[in-house]
């Protein structure tokens, strides 16, 4: 195709845009060359979306005649920031260097060492990045006697980046009759003051700093909103509060936005995000033109009809049908597992037959909604021999939290295993600084002895007293729990661990998903010490399973370049694709997981999370759940996630009947229940008040039978089913 268009205003000699526009279908073409006005594009799953952004760029330069640096181009991350550079040079046969293009981090980072002084900084101000901003609010809290109080570092961090990522400075801030709330805003404000007088600057202060200075200064953002006449907004969806604003600021009344964004993909909400900015673009930013790209050129027609059939299931959404001109494909198969063990050997084998047929391993992605979900699988393709890759995260025994467990048990095992004494003496908190450590390491090595060993001797004497209790107290606990484990079960021992070391309620006071995440991780550690088998009867159970962790951490992983198995979390698969999808773990309770039960606004993220992880799926796509799995350590039967249920019949197939473990239950003769009607685990009811749910579990007999039932909106309840009037869906 060739089409030419003309410079603004009607003058100069036609220009070629067919390099523009060949190769894009209809709506990507409408949003490419949308008029100047606010454009909104509702990008569905591998529409396109990077290839209209890219592209809009280029017709804004060739054909509206803008000046490269009238354009600002904002991504969430530098690979795809320098991406999107790269193809906007590759386009135009020329370099990008005046573009405007980076993360917000980076952007902003831009404006404030341009503006320094306006910003209020000092020229040389350092960035302190999660860790370096976690060890100087440690510090912060050492120096004001707070170490023993109930301030926890990492609760203190996420509760001032969340201040910040709100716009919210100190002295926004009420505390009212909150004690905790009262001390964490004056120890925001302390932090405040302390990043001030060294010159440092945290990640979120980088965003809000840069919309203050737009909001302080009229002549310098008369200036930008001058320049940056265009700003092309990727990944939408995910904006914070802080983000937006700064946008929208930014914009004013003349400013002329063109964000791309997909509501059925917005799942980080517990990160910030909000959905409702793309509901309320419109009513924001008037005169707005909103294109919808739905050609999918990614997935099948099996595929797709099953991700719009699942996502139509959420209320709040601006409307979008994918459709591929692609054939329809394979069924989605649906595997019930009997267990988690079951699952990933399925897994495995459907992998090999891949492989055996001519595929490569790094076109399959095993996806699951937690990080611990990671060991059954990891487990299963070590003993296969098969080369499998954690996707943007650790293997499960290399993570921190389960290495910080380990080292409790290794120094129950062995006291004088020094690098365990020097990785948990002082974690959690228990005030033993890295003075003292320090003391107790030159103690050991001037009597060549173990650190254990010197933290005995220096109790008494070469310690300050507030070092020594806590060495001490450090000292007994390990004891302690020698003792009280002794001749328990493998998976008992773990279990009370990481509750009596403090790591569990550590781990919970970090109020963000990443913490979350660790609790879980920890909880695994129980069930793969119940699942462990010990083959020798000379060495204690706990030291053969330590041993067998050491082993696991150092093998299996293989490097970005080799061909072997995908395995993440739905989170970590967003802006990815795979030829094969697995998706595992469909169960209720697991995923969705059980927070979102009871919270609408949740399950619509969760529902969007599972609908991310259907459309990374290219060819064929994989569903599986277990009849019974053992979390925490224990055995619980599992039902099937509703996701499933929301699917189409028509476009799945089972993979091999599912074996029932479930069990009628029959009610009672009573004159409350005149249905006659018999319950099974599993079973979707309807009550009269909390709605629509799933029969979980049942207690009793005859007329004190009870039910616990999981509502869709009001949670998970027990009820006496003589009274409970449930009908049957």
């Amino acid at each position: 195709m060739r089409q030419n268009g003309a410079h603004p205003g009607g003058k100069g000699p036609a220009v070629d845009v067919s390099f523009i526009l060949d190769g894009l279908n209809e709506r990507q073409r409408e949003a490419v060359t949308a008029p100047e006005q606010p454009v909104l594009v509702l990008a569905g799953a591998g529409s396109g979306k990077t290839r209209v952004l890219v592209h809009r760029a280029a017709w804004l330069m060739r054909v509206q005649g803008v000046s490269p640096q009238g354009l600002l181009a904002v991504t969430f991350t530098n690979k795809a920031a320098a991406e999107m550079r790269g193809r906007i040079e590759a386009l135009l046969g020329m370099p990008a260097a005046n573009l405007w293009v980076g993360t917000f981090h980076g952007l902003a980072h831009r404006l404030l060492r341009i503006h320094w002084r306006e910003a209020g900084l000092v020229q040389g101000f350092q960035i302190l990045d999660s860790e370096d901003q976690l060890r100087l609010i440690k510090r912060m809290v050492k120096s004001m006697d707070l170490e023993d109080s109930s301030v926890e570092p990492k609760e203190l961090r996420a509760f001032i980046n969340k201040q910040k990522d709100e716009g919210r400075r100190p002295e926004h801030l009420e505390a009212y009759n909150d004690h905790t709330q009262r001390q964490f805003v004056s120890l925001y404000k302390t932090y405040e003051e302390t990043c001030e007088r060294s010159g440092l600057v945290d990640f979120a202060e980088l965003l809000l700093r840069a919309h203050e200075l737009w909001l302080n200064n009229d002549e310098l953002l008369a200036h930008y909103r001058n320049r940056f006449s265009h700003l092309l907004v990727d990944e939408f969806q995910d904006t914070n509060t802080i983000q937006y604003a700064w946008l929208r600021v930014l914009a004013g009344n003349s400013g002329l936005p063109f964000f791309v964004g997909d509501d059925d993909q917005s799942i980080y909400g517990w990160r910030g995000a909000r959905i409702e900015h793309l509901h309320h673009f419109a009513r924001h930013f008037p005169n707005t033109l909103t294109v919808r790209l739905e050609q999918n050129y990614r997935s099948t027609g099996t595929i797709l009809k099953a991700a719009n059939a699942l996502i139509a299931n959420n209320s709040e959404r601006m409307g979008k049908e994918l459709w591929t001109a692609g054939d329809d494909g394979e069924p989605i198969s649906v595997y019930s597992a009997f267990n988690e063990r079951d699952e990933a050997e399925f897994v495995v084998g459907r992998v090999r037959d891949w492989v055996g047929q001519g595929g490569r391993r790094d076109e399959v992605a095993v996806l699951y909604r937690s990080n611990a979900q990671s060991r059954s699988f990891e487990e299963a393709l070590i003993n296969a021999g098969m080369p499998y890759r954690v996707y943007g995260g650790l293997r499960f025994f290399e993570r921190a939290e389960i290495k910080d467990a380990l080292a409790y048990l290794r120094l129950i095992e062995n006291r004088d295993d020094d690098a365990s004494f020097e990785r948990v003496v002082n974690l959690p908190t228990r005030g033993i600084g890295a003075r003292s450590v320090e003391l107790l390491r030159a103690y050991a090595r001037a009597n060549a002895t173990s650190m254990w060993r010197a933290a005995g001797a220096m109790i008494g004497d070469g310690l300050t007293r507030r070092a020594a209790n806590a060495v001490h107290g450090f000292l007994r606990l390990i004891e302690s729990l020698a003792e009280s484990t002794h001749g328990y079960e493998l998976h008992e021992q773990v279990d009370t661990v990481i509750q009596r070391s403090g790591l569990i309620e550590h781990f919970e006071k970090d109020g963000s998903e990443r913490g979350q995440a660790r609790v879980e991780n920890l909880q695994e550690l129980v069930t793969a010490a119940r699942g462990f088998t010990a083959e020798d009867d000379d060495l204690s159970t706990l030291a053969l399973f330590l041993s067998h962790a050491a082993l696991e951490a150092g093998e299996g992983q293989s490097t970005d370049s080799s061909d072997c198995l995908q395995l993440m979390t739905m989170h970590s698969a967003k802006g990815l694709e795979f030829s094969i999808v697995f998706m595992c773990g469909l169960e209720e309770g697991l995923f969705p997981h059980r927070r979102s039960v009871g919270d609408a606004s949740g399950m619509e993220e969760e529902r969007r999370l599972c609908y991310v992880g259907t459309t990374r799926a290219m060819k064929k796509l994989y569903l599986t759940h277990a009849e019974q799995r053992r979390l925490h350590g224990v055995d619980n039967r599992s039902f099937p996630s509703r996701f499933i249920n929301e699917l189409p019949p028509e476009l799945l197939e089972e993979v091999r009947p599912s074996l029932s473990i479930s069990r009628p239950i029959q009610q009672p003769a009573s004159p409350a229940s005149t249905t006659g009607a018999a319950f099974k685990l599993g079973q979707r009811v309807r009550h009269g008040k909390f709605g629509d749910g799933i029969v979980l579990n049942c207690e009793g007999h005859g007329a004190h039978t009870r039910l616990q039932v999981n509502f869709e909106t009001e949670g998970t309840k027990w009820l006496v089913m003589a009274y409970a009037n449930l009908e049957v869906l």
